[in-house]
């Protein structure tokens, strides 16, 4: 009998699964053209001019970026620790 009655108490309340009308599509916002971008140096904001000419810099540059020793030591535990989760679990 109560399996009867709740649709009917709740009947009132109306759900929507859609987004808000203001909530930009995300078809839209992937044809977007950039037009300011950031450092991956230094995090200043860049023109895409700027952005080009850095990304062409960096490229150019046949040495990888040097990292501090610490955080490289940092990373070759988190690997051994990524392998030794992927064998034992």
């Amino acid at each position: 009998m109560l399996f009867f009655i709740l649709p009917v108490m709740f009947s009132h309340l109306s759900v929507s699964a859609l987004p808000p009308p203001e909530d930009t599509p995300e078809e839209v916002l992937a044809t977007e053209i950039i037009i300011e971008a950031k450092s991956p140096e230094d995090n200043q904001p860049l023109t895409a001019e700027e952005y080009a000419l850095l990304k062409e810099e960096i490229a150019k540059n046949p040495f990888p970026p040097q990292i501090n020793s610490e955080l490289r030591h940092k990373i070759f535990l988190l690997r051994i620790l990524k392998l030794i989760r992927s064998i034992v679990p």
